[in-house]
């Protein structure tokens, strides 16, 4: 939409107010926005994964290469490479400029997340299931895996404190989730009993470890500037942190405290949260949650609760905000279409033309003395010819109307319909011959009825051709001639 349409009061709020769309391509099971805000990538329950253009709600990459549901994706600083996480045990690093792959990890557990660096495509860290955190790096053919520890870090004092029953529960820990640092130089790794660790990522050792919650930490998220992070716990308690900058030298880490700055919960209704995300600024924190349809944004500045997005009649998944603008996407955790929530924009009109006037009531116009008059056929038709042998480029994108950096990466216009359209709605029925799917088509129950009705029917005519009856194409029946 024309930005100059826009009331500027609108432009300038900060929330959503409504559900305004949905997309949908197969059964979304996780998305993420890219650093600019212009694609939305979603991980799919059957292991595809497809990347929606946002200004046209269309599909712009579909690729497989998973067998199992995608649990987590991560874009590159430069939004050229995606990472997939999938249950099948596998890791894929896309390249977007033409949807190939460039690596493809497989480990020997299911993985929970896989982040990207933030300055080096070919390297990420994973959270797998019951398992060690990994940082892989892909620079070569053959990839190189390190383990990580996930034991937090204790002081001498503390560990002869402990007795023997909780050393040993601190040994079983393991890794639950895994992101990295804004600089890349440390990993915030959460656990199965609440700990937080911060890992270095050149020596591979803990260096600070905070115990944040008595429960197992579901999800952690960072601001763009990576000061701030949210925490999504088992206890059913949001928790926001302010983070330290840990590239100063002077950075103490025996000496670093970390604390708690919200606490976000329902005490009346005791819901637990499926995921957390912040927004734009960082100002909000937006929270959907389990077995209820409805999304939950509080604001960080007093800690209070300031809109709740209603949905669709179905549980809200993974939520994800927009980078740079108030634009929130949530999966359906049932169907698994994506829904959208954003601003109601009306349009302003008198931008149109300077000379156009919006009124709140009717007035008299008068008309000028040429205004209305009719111009020659002629003049008319050979206007509309020099309209026609214009040529209209619609692929080349002007770098100052597209307001980015012709040295970003912008992906390339994808024309093939069986890799831009759903493969829900469109099916191959010759060699380069594509038609829709009819509506009732693969679903289950009417393939039940039809099954039904034709056994009914091939019943009833095995049964009249037993009786010497047979039935005429026009309804009549005739008798078999003997």
């Amino acid at each position: 939409m024309n930005l100059a349409l826009v009331d500027p009061f609108v432009l300038a709020q900060d929330c959503p107010e409504a559900m305004t769309g949905k997309l949908r391509s197969g059964h979304s099971s996780c998305i993420r926005f890219n650093h600019r805000g212009d694609y939305l990538a979603s991980g799919r329950a059957e292991g595809t994964v497809v990347v929606f253009d946002i200004e046209t709600n269309g599909v712009a990459r579909k690729m497989r290469g998973h067998t199992r549901q995608i649990q987590s994706l991560s874009w590159s600083s430069n939004d050229r490479y995606l990472l997939s996480a999938s249950q099948d045990c596998k890791c894929i690093l896309w390249d977007l400029e033409d949807g190939t792959r460039i690596r493809s990890v497989r480990f020997e557990a299911p993985i929970f997340i896989a982040e990207i660096h933030p300055t080096n495509h070919l390297m990420f860290i994973t959270a797998l299931f019951e398992q060690q955190p990994v940082l892989v790096d892909v620079t070569d053919e053959i990839p190189k895996k390190c383990t990580l520890p996930s034991v937090p870090k204790r002081s001498q004092a503390e560990w002869e404190k402990l007795s023997t029953r909780q050393q040993t529960l601190d040994e079983k820990q393991t890794t639950t989730v895994a992101v990295w640092s804004s600089s890349g130089e440390h990993v915030l790794a959460g656990t199965s009993r609440g700990w937080l660790n911060v890992i270095d990522t050149r020596s591979r050792q803990i260096v600070h470890s905070t115990h944040l919650s008595s429960n197992l930490i579901v999800f952690i998220r960072l601001t763009a500037s990576g000061r701030d992070m949210v925490i999504n716990s088992s206890d059913r308690i949001i928790r926001t942190v302010h983070l330290p900058d840990f590239t100063d030298p002077k950075t103490d880490f025996d000496n670093l405290r970390i604390e708690v700055e919200h606490k976000f919960q329902d005490l009346v209704n005791r819901l637990s949260w499926n995921h957390v995300c912040f927004s734009a600024t960082g100002d909000y924190v937006t929270a959907s949650t389990y077995m209820n349809h409805d999304v939950y944004i509080w604001e960080r500045r007093h800690g209070s609760l300031v809109k709740i997005l209603e949905g669709p009649k179905e549980e809200l998944s993974v939520v994800e905000w927009h980078p740079h603008r108030p634009f929130v996407a949530a999966v359906g955790a049932e169907s698994g279409p994506i829904f959208i929530w954003s601003l109601l924009t009306p349009q302003r009109w008198s931008a149109l033309a300077p000379d156009f006037h919006e009124v709140e009531e009717n007035v008299e116009y008068v008309e000028r003395e040429d205004e209305f008059d009719i111009q020659p056929l002629e003049e008319l038709h050979k206007r509309r010819l020099d309209q026609e042998d214009e040529e209209v480029d619609v692929l080349t994108i002007d770098p100052g109307k597209a307001d980015f950096n012709p040295g970003e990466f912008r992906m390339p216009v994808l024309l093939d319909l069986d890799a831009s359209d759903s493969e829900d709605e469109v099916i191959a029925i010759g060699t380069g011959q594509y038609r829709r799917k009819s509506p009732g088509r693969g679903q289950q129950w009417m393939n039940e009825a039809e099954a039904v009705e034709n056994a009914d029917d091939t019943a009833g005519g095995r049964k009249a051709a037993i009786n010497g009856i047979s039935k005429a194409p026009n309804g009549t029946k005739r008798r078999r001639a003997d």
